[in-house]
């Protein structure tokens, strides 16, 4: 019985999001026309209008997302007036130029950017980062933009984007960005409640570790933070101090895992998932069905195993059971 209760109170990775059911058809939201009707002063409308304004913007019309009822102002906003939230995907070259390309082809812009009001002065755009860019690209003076008055939006984009296909180092950059900009705002606020934006509290050390090292593997490490490591009741600010200690033991254990697939390739050993198979090989978690150990400790004893791991008895063979893992380049 208390092997059995001892196994019940095991870590688990986090569940899957289960997919909304689907609803009745035209059973959920407003009516066309009810969207047209934004009561005065609703959710600080009113200071977004006079925002816009006092930033050489102008309205076009404001209405209700016809989901939830939250307002939304059309605006088309002075170009130099707008900078891309500090917490999102990195900029890609080639797709803003493309897009410049298109635009410029087509004489049209016809996808407003998401934009919020920014701290202090003009607006972010947590939600058009390349097509500002693109119209920056052609010297563009105004763009039109759906300006949202609560500026949580911007802290929700990244679940909001799940059309988009994010890699790991995209996801978890964007996760660490936020994380620093919710620590600018007010860190003193609990990291549970910032769960549903953050999507996963591995990913807030795994994006640690690509700030410290752009060229981290991270795929190969996230599957097992992922089993140990849970949100903090803890304030931001303090719970920002684990991550980046379990980054630090995170990038000593990947210095000795390098250090081993260095050697196995010397070896004459050759695979896309020499790192995979190395750290499957020095993984605790494999054999633990009881409640798991911490992840600092986790990681502990795999950077020591990495450093006495013996190369001597690998076989190419070894290396095709480990075929569908996270490849190095990752």
């Amino acid at each position: 019985m208390a092997a059995k209760k001892k196994a019940a109170t095991a870590k688990r990775a986090p569940a899957r999001r289960k997919t909304p059911r689907k609803a009745k058809a035209a059973s959920t939201g407003l009516e066309p026309l009810a969207c047209l009707q934004v009561p005065e002063g609703k959710e600080g409308v009113d200071a977004l209008l006079a925002r816009i304004r006092s930033e050489g913007g102008g309205v076009v019309g404001t209405y209700c997302e016809p989901l939830s009822g939250h307002p939304v102002v059309v605006a088309v906003l002075p170009i130099d007036k707008i900078e891309p939230t500090p917490f999102q995907r990195d900029l890609s070259e080639a797709h803003h130029k493309r897009l410049a390309e298109v635009i410029q082809k087509t004489g049209r812009f016809l996808d407003p950017l998401i934009a919020i009001t920014a701290p202090e002065h003009g607006f972010w755009t947590p939600n058009g980062r390349h097509r500002l860019a693109a119209m920056q690209r052609l010297g563009a003076r105004a763009i039109t933009a759906l300006v949202v008055p609560d500026r949580e939006v911007a802290w929700q984009i990244l679940a909001l984007n799940t059309e988009k296909a994010h890699n790991l180092k995209e996801r978890s950059l964007e996760v660490i960005r936020i994380y620093r900009g919710l620590l600018e705002e007010d860190g003193s606020r609990s990291e549970e409640g910032f769960a549903f934006y953050l999507e996963d509290p591995a990913l807030v050390t795994i994006g640690v570790c690509y700030e410290r090292e752009p060229r981290f593997a991270g795929g190969a490490y996230h599957p097992i933070l992922r089993r140990v490591e849970q949100f903090s009741s803890e304030p931001i600010r303090v719970a920002i101090k684990h991550h980046e200690k379990l980054a630090g033991l995170t990038l000593e254990l990947e210095t000795n895992v390098a250090a081993v697939v260095a050697k196995l390739k010397a070896k004459g050993l050759t695979s896309p998932y020499l790192r995979s198979f190395v750290v499957s090989r020095i993984n605790p978690l494999r054999w633990i069905k009881g409640e798991l150990p911490s992840a600092e400790k986790v990681l502990e004893q795999m950077r020591d195993r990495a450093g006495r791991f013996s190369i001597d008895k690998v076989r190419q063979e070894d290396l095709a059971r480990v075929a569908g893992g996270a490849p190095d380049e990752e």
